[in-house]
């Protein structure tokens, strides 16, 4: 075997690359971690604010949005959030829970990615950055181009994630290699992201919220900008919102009838302004631009968002390579043998909040135990 032969080539060392490698690496198999950029892991060190919501405690099918909703099923049960925190804890890092379940690291990120190479590293992986793919070819085993030579392997696995956050070197490779290989891609959109929208000019106001589109809804912080909305509230339902819908937000969520609610207190308080009173329910800048409004109107407050941020801030990728193509228990493409998919390439997204870092280490495990 020369030595640019292997059994396996990771193309993306993100969480999802990682994990995949490990795993494989760990079964014995000679395996390559190629990245483009010029270090790994450049999406966990910046999240969680430089401190890595790894996972959440509540990781489950249904925190996922996929066309086929069964997809993560097998993938989540067979390496859940227990697995993951077990392997923190091996590794000595400290960490604790925030709101909702989400895990962070006491520290810094750094430790997760430390914690990943070391493993890399006792399972023999070849980790090798700045190595940027120019193609692949399968006229039997698979061929990697590279600008800096090229690979040979029996498989392969697409870990180059989504098109959020192009700034740290997202691209559409993953999505463009499925579609040479003959895989379907569902149509994408930025996922987790913040809306741009005619509200009122009231930028870095925050409250809590429900906001809801259809019959999904997420009670959690909003926060008012020069452009529109975000806050956790606005990124969760950002992800299930399409373009033309409105989005219904409950500005009194603690309150079952505003109506009722404030027609008591102007009663208590004759003489006090209408703003007054609201603004022992909202913030003070808030309820100065509502006061002349319907109170009912501050329990379903409608706003029809004009688009996103877009991908640039982004934090994930809706739609990807369609799961039909794949199998749910190896992540195996199931008419390109040897072809993998994992992690934010491939149609499953997570809420906010850790649930898209263990989609990317289960479907990467998964994956790692097939190659």
């Amino acid at each position: 075997m020369t030595s640019k032969a292997f059994d396996v080539v990771v193309l993306g060392a993100g969480a999802a690359g990682l994990m995949c490698a490990i795993r494989a690496g760990q079964r014995g198999r000679r395996v390559l971690l190629l990245e483009h950029a010029e270090k790994v892991g450049k999406k966990i060190l910046i999240s969680g604010g430089g401190r890595c919501n790894f996972t959440n405690l509540g990781a489950r099918p249904e925190a996922f949005l996929s066309d086929n909703p069964h997809f993560a099923k097998s993938a989540l049960a067979r390496f859940t959030q227990h697995d993951f925190i077990a392997l923190v804890e091996k590794h000595g890092i400290a960490w604790h829970e925030k709101t909702l379940g989400q895990l962070f690291c006491d520290g810094s990120a750094r430790q997760i990615v430390a914690m990943l190479l070391a493993e890399c590293a006792a399972a023999s992986v070849d980790v090798r950055v700045a190595h940027r793919i120019a193609g692949i070819e399968k006229p039997d085993r698979f061929t990697v181009h590279t600008d800096q030579g090229d690979f040979d392997a029996a498989a392969v696995v697409l870990a180059t994630g989504g098109l959020s956050i192009p700034k740290m070197g997202a691209t559409g490779f993953a999505h463009d290699m499925a579609r040479r290989f003959g895989l379907g891609i569902v149509g994408t959109r930025p996922g987790l992201v913040p809306f741009t929208a005619h509200v009122p000019d009231i930028a870095g106001v925050s409250l809590e919220v429900e906001a809801s589109v259809g019959r999904t809804r997420f009670r959690e912080a909003m926060l008012f900008t020069h452009r529109g909305l975000s806050g956790p509230a606005i990124l969760q339902i950002s992800s299930y919102w399409h373009p033309g819908q409105e989005i219904a937000i409950d500005l009194l969520p603690d309150i079952a009838d505003a109506v009722k609610f404030l027609k008591r207190r102007r009663h208590a308080r004759p003489k006090a302004e209408p703003r007054t009173l609201l603004a022992e329910l909202l913030p003070q800048r808030l309820a100065e631009v509502l006061a002349s409004t319907e109170p009912a109107t501050l329990k379903d407050w409608r706003v029809r968002p004009t688009g996103t941020e877009g991908y640039a801030k982004a934090e994930v990728t809706v739609g990807g390579i369609d799961t039909a193509e794949l199998s749910s228990k190896t992540m195996e493409a199931r008419k390109v043998p040897g072809l993998y998919a994992i992690g934010e390439a491939v149609d499953v997204t997570g809420w906010l909040g850790g649930y898209n870092f263990q989609w990317a280490w289960s479907s990467g495990w998964v994956a790692g135990e097939a190659v």
